[in-house]
C-alpha cells in the first residue's frame, strides 16, 4: 500500500493548512487504496541548531514527523510563499535531516512541492525547496527523486472556503487534480511495490 504524507510547513493554521486538507480530500479520492496522512506545523518546536541528532524522547511532533516521513512513499511539502521563498521551518526541518544520520529518510521517495499563495505566486517557495532536496539527495548519495511537476497555488483564499471547499474554479481544481495524480504516478513507478 502507498503511503503518503502530506506536510503544511507553515506554523500558522492559514491558507496553507486549509489547502493542504483540500489535497489530502483530493489525494485519497484519487488513489484510495492509498494511506495518506497530514501534518501541519502548529506545534513545530525543531531547533535551529545544527545537530545530527533529534533529543531523546523526541517532543510529540518530532517523533510524529520522524515516524509519518520515515515510512511514506510520496512526500508532499506544501509551503507558504513568506517573503518570496518558503518558509523557515522548511528550512530549519531539511537542514535537520540533511545529514547522513538521516540517510533513510532519503531512500525510495518522492517528493513532491507546491507553494500556496493569497495572491499570484507559489512558484518561487516550490523551486526553492526543490534546489535544497535535490542538493540533500545528492549528497546522501540516496536514491529518491524531486518529482519536476510543482504547483504554485494562487489565490488560495479565493479558491478554498474556510473549510477547505473549493469555490468552483475550474483552473484551480485541475491543477491541484493534475498535480495530485502526476505525484501518485511518480511514486507508484518510483517504488512499484508501493501500490
Amino acid at each position: 500500500m502507498m503511503k503518503v504524507l502530506i506536510l503544511s510547513t507553515s506554523p500558522r493554521r492559514g491558507l496553507t493548512l486549509r489547502f493542504c486538507r483540500y489535497l489530502l480530500a483530493v489525494v485519497r479520492d484519487q488513489h484510495p487504496g492509498s494511506s495518506v496522512s497530514m501534518m501541519d506545523f502548529c506545534d513545530f518546536d525543531i531547533s535551529m541548531a545544527s545537530q545530527d541528532e533529534f533529543p531523546n524522547p523526541t517532543s510529540d511532533f518530532q517523533g510524529r514527523l520522524l515516524s509519518e516521513w520515515k515510512s511514506a512513499s510520496l512526500i508532499v511539502l506544501c509551503s507558504p510563499e513568506y517573503n518570496w521563498t518558503a518558509s523557515a521551518a522548511t528550512f530549519v526541518l531539511l537542514e535537520r535531516l540533511g545529514s547522513r544520520s538521516f540517510s533513510e529518510f532519503f531512500e525510495n521517495k518522492v517528493f513532491a512541492l507546491a507553494g500556496v499563495s493569497s495572491g499570484r505566486g507559489g512558484r518561487q517557495p516550490a523551486l526553492d525547496m526543490s534546489r535544497v532536496l535535490s542538493k540533500i539527495i545528492g549528497f546522501l548519495s540516496a536514491s529518491s527523486i524531486v518529482s519536476p511537476k510543482i504547483l504554485e497555488v494562487h489565490d488560495a483564499g479565493i479558491n478554498l472556503d474556510e473549510h477547505a471547499e473549493s469555490q468552483g474554479h475550474a483552473a484551480f481544481e485541475n491543477a491541484v487534480s493534475a498535480f495530485a495524480a502526476y505525484s501518485l504516478a511518480a511514486a507508484e513507478r518510483w517504488n512499484p511495490q508501493a501500490k
